[in-house]
This record gives structure tokens, C-alpha cells and sequence, in this order.
């Protein structure tokens, strides 16, 4: 008995010996001696249970530990490209000074942007997508070694780059450079370009998170004057920023007091004259009577996500005033770009039409070809969903974009609406009546309704209407008015056609 419990004592302290040994291997002196409370409960463990069972337990606690360091690595890291993420991002920016202080590391903060990005995918498909956002991804750190890059989107990256010795144009044009290579999927040479926004820290006073949001607003005036430019924040960029704020916050305001109201715009029948329906255009008037052109607040809508709220407000109008319009004259709605971002958009309208009491059959939207090439996959839903409730769906500005034949035979639309560019050329201009007659023979081959924008003179809609044009509208048969001067429109192009008869 004395000599079991000898031999057994002498197995534990052996091989507690040994696990001593091993935790000195993996982490070191200075690691054992803070691990010398483990190792003591380690020891009476093992008395207890026995030294087996001990190292079935720290095996369990070694594969947990790797367990939690790959998850820590997950949620500072893009998993794709292996970048640091928004996680990691502000850690980093935290470690930064708050105020300018005159011995801090400078940067200068690169926001990047890929152009094209959206259309290589298309062609390469998702897993070449991913391929071509890796190869940016190494590229850059070519670019920037040792600094600090983030994916922050998903085709948009965060550069910090210390500022001793380069000059950040530059940067930026090598950035553009190095993005812009072509890079060869498979068989495919896909080609894309980068935008790059960037401003510096700490100068003026500002924090890391004004210079975050410089560079952004430089990104933006950047992807605004064309493909793969580079643009510094500068005084022009810093007023018009404020200007964005200002409205932005007068956009608040006036959505909430339901201040935008929808104004109409007739839609004309260029053979018999008649009044066929009306387009809805937003129309803000402020508490002293000024009118703010759509152009200074729909982008502003957009890009902070107000347009659907301001939307969908507007629609809800529309809807309850062409309730009172006679049966055949139909309400004309235009989608935003963003709206389209939402597979549930379509029920979304059905509904409001539904509380509005408007049948589905009088209402038409309209969408733009550069929305559909941004919002390909959920389109095809929402325009599903459309048809088969029976709204209408009309491609509006047709022509304006790269791939109008594509859109065409990729989805289905009731009507064609001409953008104005090739209208108001029309009777000087033989290219522009050659592609004009080329869109209505486009539309009588596959049987569908067009409408020419723009008409402001007699002789534009004499011609459209030789060419086989079915409707119009412009400044020719009037202005946007609002929801009470409609009866009046009504009555007068009524007493037009009868006195034409």
C-alpha cells in the first residue's frame, strides 16, 4: 500500500516536472513566473484528479485560447484581403492625439474609391470580384509599406501615410496608377480606376476624425470631376461642405413640416393633344416663398439616406392627389438610385397605393439606366414585384448611358423616355435625328410606348410626331404646377381637342 502511494507520488511529480518544462518552452521565464499560480492549482489538480486529465484540460484551453485569438483577428480584420477593418481603424485613431500637439507623428489620410468596380464585377462575377478587391489590396500596400490601410466598404479603402519626405499628390497619382493596372482574371482582363480623396493631420488644428472626413469630401469632389483624379480638401471643398451641411439640416426640417410637395408636369399626347398623365417633380418652397432648385437637394438626399423617407413622403402625396384625376390619366413617379438598394421596395409602393385607394394600373415609375447599372440583382426583384402588381415601369433619360440596349433586353419596361439632350438638337443636327428615329424604331420593334423630354418649341414636336413619337412633355405644353392647378390644365387641353374635332 505504502509503496503504491510512493510510485503514484512520484509519477504526479514527474510529470508535473514536465509540464513545468513545457510551459518554460512555450512561453519563456518571464511567462512561467507569472504562470506560477496555474501551476500550483495545476499540482493539486493533478493530486486530485490525476496528470492525464490535466493535460486533457490544458489541451482544451490551448485549442480555446487559438479559438479566441483567430475570432480577435476577425473582428479587427477584413477577411478577404487580410486588412485591418473599421475595428482596428479606430483603435488606431484612438492612439492618435486628439489636438495637434507639435511633436506628433503628421499624415496625410487617403480615401480611395474603385471605379468601375461594379461593372468589372459584373464581368468577372463575384469570385473574380473578390480577386480583383485582393490585388488592389496588395497593390496598395506596395504602395504604402508599413502603414496603416483599411478596407472600409466594399470598394473603398483608408490610407495613413506618415508625411515625412513625399509629397501626398503625388502619393495619390501613384495610388491611381497602381489601381488602375489591368488585372487578368482567368482569361479576363478586367480594368478598373480609383478616385482618391486626401487631406492632411494634424494641420489646422484639426482632429483625425476631420481629417477622416476632409479626405472623404475629397474623394467626393474628386469622383465628381471624372475617372481616376485625385483631389486635395481645400477651401473650395470646405465651403461647399458647409453648404451640404446647411442644406442637410434644412432637409431635416422641411421632411419633417412636409415642406417638399410634389408638383406635375403634363405628360401630352402628340397626336390628339390630350393629357395622358403627369410626372411628379419634388418642389421645395421655403417659409419666405423661395424655391430651392431640386439640383441643390436631391444629391444631398441621397447621400445621406433622406431620399427614401422624402420619397416615399412624396409618393404618399401623389398618390391621394391623382386619386381625383380622371381614370385615363396616369400618375409618373421617379425611383432614386438608392431606393432601388431595397428588394422590398415594390411592396413598399403597392402598399402606399393601397392606402391611397390608387389603382396599381395608374401608376407608372420611372428609372434611370446609371441606376440599374448600380443596382443590377435587387432591380430585377423590385421590377418583378412592379409588373406584377401592374404598375408601369418607363427607363427614363434612354441613351445617357453606356449600356441602354443591355437594359433592354435585360428587363422588361412599358415605355422609352428620350432624354432631352437629343431633343433640343433635333431639327439642326442630323446625328441627333438619326439616333432619335433610331430609339422610336427600337421602341415599334418591340412595342414600346416612348416619350420625347424636352419639347419646347412646335416644331420639335411636329417632328417627333412624324418619327412616330407617342408623347411629350416640356416647357411646349407647360411648367411643373401644383396638385390645385391640374383641374384647370385638364379643363383647357379638354376644350383644345374638342375644338380640334
Amino acid at each position: 500500500m505504502l509503496v503504491g502511494a510512493l510510485l503514484s507520488y512520484l509519477s504526479w511529480a514527474y510529470h508535473v516536472h514536465r509540464l513545468m518544462d513545457e510551459l518554460i518552452h512555450e512561453h519563456g521565464h518571464e511567462g512561467f513566473a507569472e504562470a506560477i499560480p496555474a501551476i500550483v492549482i495545476i499540482g493539486i489538480l493533478g493530486l486530485v484528479y490525476g496528470v492525464s486529465r490535466i493535460r486533457a484540460l490544458r489541451h482544451e484551453v490551448h485549442k480555446r485560447r487559438l479559438a479566441e485569438e483567430h475570432a480577435n483577428w476577425i473582428a479587427r480584420h477584413d477577411v478577404l484581403t487580410g486588412l485591418p477593418n473599421r475595428h482596428q481603424l479606430a483603435e488606431f485613431c484612438a492612439r492618435l492625439p486628439a489636438k495637434t500637439e507639435e511633436k506628433s507623428a503628421k499624415y496625410a489620410v487617403f480615401s480611395v474609391d474603385l471605379d468601375g468596380f461594379k461593372n468589372a464585377n459584373d464581368l468577372v462575377g463575384h469570385g473574380g470580384g473578390d480577386q480583383i478587391l485582393l490585388t488592389v489590396a496588395q497593390r496598395l500596400q506596395e504602395v504604402f509599406a508599413g502603414e496603416m490601410i483599411c478596407r472600409v466598404g466594399g470598394d473603398e479603402f483608408l490610407v495613413f501615410a506618415r508625411r515625412e519626405g513625399f509629397d501626398p499628390a503625388a502619393c495619390g497619382r501613384r495610388i491611381v496608377g497602381a489601381v488602375s493596372m489591368p488585372i487578368l482574371i482567368g482569361n479576363t482582363r478586367a480594368e478598373i480606376g480609383a478616385s482618391v480623396g486626401y487631406a492632411l493631420y494634424p494641420d489646422g488644428g484639426c482632429t483625425i476624425d476631420d481629417a477622416i472626413r476632409q479626405s472623404d469630401a475629397a474623394l467626393y469632389a474628386a469622383k465628381r470631376s471624372g475617372r481616376n483624379t485625385v483631389r486635395a480638401f481645400d477651401e473650395a471643398i470646405r465651403q461647399s461642405l458647409a453648404k451640404r451641411l446647411e442644406i442637410e439640416t434644412a432637409l431635416r426640417q422641411a421632411i419633417r413640416d412636409h415642406a417638399i410637395r410634389p408638383y406635375y408636369q403634363p405628360l401630352i399626347d402628340l397626336r390628339s393633344g390630350e393629357i395622358r398623365g403627369f410626372e411628379a417633380l419634388a418642389r421645395w418652397e421655403t417659409s419666405d416663398g423661395r424655391f430651392i432648385p431640386p439640383s441643390d437637394f436631391i444629391e444631398v438626399a441621397e447621400s445621406t439616406g433622406l431620399i427614401t423617407e422624402l420619397s416615399e413622403q412624396l409618393l404618399r402625396a401623389a398618390c391621394a392627389d391623382a386619386r381625383s384625376w380622371p381614370a385615363h390619366v396616369h400618375l409618373s413617379f421617379n425611383l432614386s438610385p438608392t431606393q432601388l438598394n431595397d428588394r422590398l421596395l415594390g411592396l413598399r409602393i403597392v402598399r402606399i397605393l393601397m392606402e391611397a385607394g390608387l389603382s396599381p394600373k395608374r401608376l407608372e415609375v420611372e428609372i434611370t439606366e446609371s441606376a440599374l447599372i448600380h443596382n443590377s440583382a435587387a432591380a430585377e426583384t423590385i421590377l418583378s414585384d412592379l409588373h406584377e402588381a401592374g404598375i408601369s415601369v418607363a427607363l427614363d433619360d434612354f441613351g445617357t448611358g453606356y449600356s441602354s440596349l443591355s437594359q433592354l433586353s435585360k428587363f422588361k419596361f412599358d415605355k422609352i423616355k428620350i432624354d432631352r439632350s437629343f431633343v433640343t438638337d433635333l431639327e439642326h443636327d442630323d446625328k441627333q435625328e438619326k439616333i432619335v428615329r433610331a430609339i422610336l424604331g427600337l421602341g415599334q420593334g418591340l412595342g414600346i410606348a416612348t416619350t420625347a423630354e424636352g419639347i419646347e418649341d412646335e416644331g420639335q414636336r411636329i417632328n417627333l410626331l412624324e418619327m412616330g413619337c407617342d408623347c411629350g412633355q416640356g416647357y411646349l405644353f407647360g411648367k411643373a404646377v401644383p396638385a390645385a392647378a391640374i383641374p384647370g390644365l385638364l379643363a383647357g387641353a379638354s376644350n383644345a381637342v374638342a375644338a380640334k374635332a
